[in-house]
């Protein structure tokens, strides 16, 4: 099955602007659909969640709606997603709630491939448990993190290991069932970031080993929120500080205040597009899988075009070359600090945007601390005219 590009590009009213996005590690666009049903939903009779008025309805069905649809998205069960203001935000708490059962000689471990949101809440949570934070050093020439650097850091006082399943930086995918493996059988938890994959490939979150797992919807098409799921039976040996009124049920003790109701509405219109990015038929999750399949090949073409066209002008270094990646470039131009070159091709209207993109573990273990590089990320509705674009770009400042 094939993307019909065309078609896809035009169910995004921001194209009609002419920029070439390369942004999308950091935000992709959002379709006309997702904008009309947060719309919609902002506009309609609604209140608080109940089963009285029509408008409470209507709100539990936009909640109850919204769950199923990342069930759909990431083969999870509906009743274990947690909806937060971010993945940040969702993964502090967390670490909050865990890390009140660590202590001294406990042990966390996390990565330098991972962005800060997937690391500092970590640290932080060990910190104040008095548990010991180990870390999982990436190769820095090729961006891999082996499965044996994570094994070797386990031991009987490993409580959770923090891997990402995507670099926002260099794309690497590490190889997490086999991580998850390795975890398990040290009787430990895996939290796995799913921001950066989730987006580029079809996702089983069970299936990957992890124990929790999470993403941002606006990095898929969605509005600005973030998604942490896990096994519900998991979720309710968790006690989160919350309100003494708040419900004790899972999911809904995880979530703090009253749902952004117009943004779960866009949740569920945004996994819907995706599932129709491939005309097709059986259940939404089939839909999905069969769309995300056919967004991993031709990101995967394109992105391999780009490499090789980056590859060859002189002055152009490539940062990482993992095996297995998302379509995600980090480049930098000899004489240019990555901020000139990202002003140069934002006057050319093609955003690629220049730093470390909070992974700084991640950039200060490359050398790239002071300044960072410059980041090309594809998207679905990425074509061969925005390639042509940004490589003839880069060209004139090499």
């Amino acid at each position: 099955m094939t993307l019909d590009i065309a078609s896809i590009r035009a169910a995004f009213p921001a194209l009609v602007d002419g920029v070439a996005y390369f942004d999308g590690p950091g935000g992709s666009q959002v379709p006309r659909v997702v904008g009309a049903a947060v719309g919609g939903t902002l506009c309609a009779g609604i209140s608080n969640r109940g089963t009285v008025t029509a408008s409470e309805r209507r709100a539990d069905a936009v909640t109850l709606g919204a769950r199923a649809a990342i069930a759909d998205l990431l083969g999870v069960d509906a009743r274990g997603v947690v909806f937060g203001r971010s993945m940040t935000q969702l993964t502090y708490d967390l670490a909050r709630s865990l890390s009140a059962r660590w202590g001294e000689g406990d042990e966390v471990v996390v990565s330098r491939l991972d962005h800060d949101g997937n690391i500092r809440p970590w640290v932080h949570a060990a910190g104040l448990a008095g548990a010991t934070v180990r870390w999982a050093d990436f190769d820095p020439e090729t961006g891999e993190l082996p499965v044996d650097v994570v094994a070797g850091l386990l031991s009987p006082r490993t409580r959770l290991v923090a891997i990402t399943g995507a670099s926002n930086l260099l794309g690497t995918r590490p190889d997490v069932p086999a991580v998850a493996e390795a975890v398990h059988a040290a009787g430990a938890l895996l939290f796995v970031d799913g921001v950066h994959l989730t987006p580029h490939a079809p996702v089983d979150a069970p299936g990957m080993g992890a124990d929790f797992y999470a993403c941002s919807p606006y990095k898929f098409f969605g509005p600005h929120l973030g998604v942490l799921t896990a096994d519900p039976a998991l979720l309710a040996t968790v006690q989160p500080a919350k309100l003494l009124p708040q419900t004790e049920a899972v999911p809904e003790r995880f979530e703090l205040g009253t749902l952004p109701y117009e943004l779960l509405a866009g949740v569920t219109a945004t996994v819907d597009f995706i599932a129709d990015l491939v005309p097709g038929e059986g259940s939404r999750r089939d839909r999905v899988l069969a769309s995300m399949a056919a967004v991993e090949a031709y990101e995967e073409a394109l992105f391999g075009t780009l490499l090789e066209r980056l590859g060859v002008i002189d002055g152009v270094t490539l940062h990482g070359r993992a095996a297995r990646r998302t379509p995600t470039a980090l480049f930098s131009v000899h004489g240019r600090t990555p901020d000139e070159v990202f002003d140069s091709l934002a006057r050319r209207d093609v955003n690629a945007p220049a730093g470390s993109f909070y992974a700084l573990e991640a950039a200060r273990w490359m050398g790239l601390a002071a300044s960072g590089a410059v980041r090309a990320g594809l998207a679905p509705y990425t074509n061969g005219d925005d390639i042509d674009r940004l490589v003839e770009g880069v060209a004139a400042l090499a």
